[in-house]
């Protein structure tokens, strides 16, 4: 109880940045959008390269991102097949979308500081971008299904710098570049910015949110299922079988970050693909909220009962 409790504290600052977040746009009417653009065009892509530069690259290491990848993509595309015919409204591809992800950014990469050393923090980043991957191929497409073409959303990924953030890191990264040490407590410190004002972005996001006329109670709890039962169940089974028949990783700090993935709330992203797609997003929205509320007391109990990391 002594440990839920000290996990507890921990995360209870990224609560407070959400409603800093929600002040800021209510009291001092802090735009969101420059916000949003500062993390996705200087923020992320600094903190992206700065951790995979710095990442020691061996096979595993490699595999992770390619094996959550697929699995985000398969688990998207079988939830939309499965649920497609169960709302009359794109709401069915929202479902998908969240199921194949989850607050691995904004949520995640905070909990992944706190949570782990540095270099163990920045192994996370490193494998987070295959959900940053999924999110602009596969979720983008089954969302956008019938709005846009493949390769409109592949344009749209293109378009992204910390795509190129990423490859610069690596390509540095195999040829032994480094960042000076002067200059890496600099870079160090824009993880912490990222965390800060992602949580913000969750508080802002709030801001004109109302009770839904049509509370959608099948939609909530298919969400919170695929969330907090599914991704859970499979990442332990895979980490069972991996250290029972695979020996594909057999790390145990790699294991502490592969399941910390499983336990984030619910993404915000689709939020955002609500708003793109025409759909109701007050629904979405509310998902989100109740999610993240919900982890606050979920995230400090599975930690317990993995053992603590």
């Amino acid at each position: 109880m002594t440990l839920f409790f000290i996990l507890l504290l921990k995360i209870t600052p990224l609560y407070i940045n959400i409603l800093l977040g929600y002040l800021s746009v209510k009291i001092l009417q802090v735009k969101k959008e420059s916000i949003a653009k500062l993390i996705i065009y200087i923020i992320t892509p600094i903190v992206v390269f700065s951790s995979t530069i710095s990442v020691k690259i061996d096979l595993s290491l490699t595999l992770l991102p390619i094996f959550f990848y697929v699995f985000t993509s398969l688990t998207a595309i079988i939830v939309y097949n499965l649920f497609k015919k169960q709302w009359p409204d794109a709401t069915s591809n929202i479902l998908a979308f969240n199921a194949g992800t989850g607050n691995t950014g904004y949520f995640g990469i905070p909990l992944a500081v706190l949570f782990f050393e540095p270099h163990i923090a920045d192994i996370y980043i490193f494998i987070q971008l295959a959900f940053i991957f999924y999110g602009n191929t596969t979720g983008f497409y089954i969302t956008a299904k019938g709005n846009f073409t493949v390769k409109e959303s592949l344009r749209k990924v293109f378009r992204l710098p910390i795509i190129y953030a990423f490859i610069f890191g690596l390509v540095c990264n195999l040829y032994g570049i480094k960042i000076p040490e002067e200059l890496f407590v600099y870079t160090s410190q824009f993880k912490a910015v990222y965390g800060i004002l992602g949580m913000m972005i969750l508080g802002m996001g709030l801001v004109g949110l109302r009770k839904s006329e049509d509370l959608d109670k099948k939609f909530i709890f298919l969400n919170f299922f695929f969330k907090y039962v599914y991704w859970p169940l499979m990442v332990l089974l895979f980490i069972y079988l991996d250290k029972t028949f695979l020996y594909l990783i057999n790390d145990e700090q790699i294991y502490k970050v592969m399941f910390l993935f499983s336990i984030v709330p619910i993404a915000n992203n689709g939020v955002t693909l609500a708003i793109i797609n025409g759909i109701k997003p007050e629904k979405a929205t509310l998902t989100v909220l109740l999610s993240t509320i919900f982890s606050m007391v979920y995230i400090p109990i599975m930690i317990v009962l993995y053992g603590g990391f």
